[in-house]
């Protein structure tokens, strides 16, 4: 007789077999997260002719160039305010600062993300994966400055939120809470200060944080539990209490929380809306919130966060350019000379 565990269930530790393709989704959106970096890479390597990656002094992720994360579809406020390139919103959140931001953000995606989907199903973690991811680069519009930004990070922050949401739905069914919120807070502590650094934009990760949080509210219910049989009971078993069957758990849960799950979708709907309608009017919140700039980047002698407009004097010779800063006066030359525009946009600002 198939019969089922009522006891806690620990959160990081599965204690029913699971198929290898309960995974499908997480291990698909690291395949196009892959695909979309190469992508990204390869770009970098053709625009500068000689490199894959960006010395630290001018990405301090060791990634593409400025220039280069505006030709594959960064954020930018001119991009959306004069150029009104709205297609960026869906491309953004594939795309990566540098190869650390790559490393970091897809180990923590992998390790949250295989979690959620065994235990809620790929159905409702993908649709709380691009929505949140959507939300996330609604919300970078409002607060992005001149300067290219991508919001990857956004859609693990949905994670996170949507996390946060199944261990408060179900604190009841849950064993190890505490190790549960010590894993949450690191890996969102460890992301948001990354997102402190030049390229990433905090504000997509505070709002696909929100955005997954009411998602989670609204979407989960009760972890999928696998059926098996008692005298097969899986590494983790010992312990574990064996009575009622899972269906009867699964109806008497199904049904809970109406009221939370309404309000959580009102909000959302009310959040999403405020935004779409605040991006079609060209909000800029900058102006009215001068410290909101050091939430997104914290300037730093490595690397700049200036998003002002940056001229330089050129100089060239034969073999040589020297840029000098009309704004500070620092001056480096180069040892090449036919790059383009873009490049010269690129080390200007590096220098200034």
């Amino acid at each position: 007789m198939d019969i089922q565990p009522e006891g806690k269930l620990p959160f990081f530790k599965s204690r029913y077999r699971q198929r290898a393709s309960d995974t499908w989704l997480i291990s698909l959106l690291v395949i196009l997260h892959l695909v979309a970096f190469i992508t990204t890479t390869l770009f970098n390597y053709f625009s500068t002719g000689s490199v894959f990656f960006q010395p630290l002094s001018e990405n301090p992720l060791l990634g593409p160039s400025a220039s280069t994360l505006d030709k594959v579809g960064a954020l930018r406020r001119a991009f959306l305010v004069q150029n009104h390139l709205n297609w960026r919103f869906f491309v953004c959140p594939w795309l990566h600062a540098g190869i650390i931001h790559f490393a970091i953000n897809i180990s923590c995606m992998i390790f949250i993300g295989i979690h959620l989907e065994r235990d809620y199903g790929p159905l409702r973690i993908g649709v709380i994966y691009l929505l949140s991811a959507f939300f996330g680069s609604l919300v970078c519009s409002l607060f992005v400055r001149n300067n290219p930004v991508v919001t990857s990070s956004g859609a693990l922050f949905g994670l996170l939120g949507t996390m946060l949401s199944g261990l408060i739905r179900n604190w009841k069914v849950y064993s190890s809470k505490g190790a549960a919120l010590a894993a949450l807070m690191t890996v969102l502590a460890t992301n948001f200060l990354l997102g402190l650094l030049p390229y990433i934009d905090n504000f997509a990760n505070i709002g696909a944080f929100i955005s997954g949080l009411l998602l989670g509210f609204v979407l989960l219910l009760t972890p999928q539990i696998r059926q098996m049989s008692k005298n097969k009971a899986g590494l983790f078993e010992c312990g574990v209490k064996h009575s009622k069957s899972t269906i009867k758990l699964k109806q008497k849960l199904a049904l809970d929380r109406p009221i939370l799950r309404s309000i959580s979708l009102i909000l959302f709907v009310i959040l999403l809306s405020g935004c779409l309608v605040a991006l079609f009017l060209g909000i800029d919140i900058n102006p009215y919130c001068g410290w909101c700039r050091f939430i997104d980047c914290i300037p730093y002698k490595r690397w700049s966060c200036n998003d002002g407009p940056n001229t330089c004097e050129i100089m060239k010779s034969n073999s040589e350019m020297t840029l000098t800063c009309l704004y500070n006066g620092n001056t480096r030359v180069f040892p090449f000379t036919n790059i383009s525009q873009a490049r010269i946009n690129d080390l200007c600002a590096m220098i200034c």
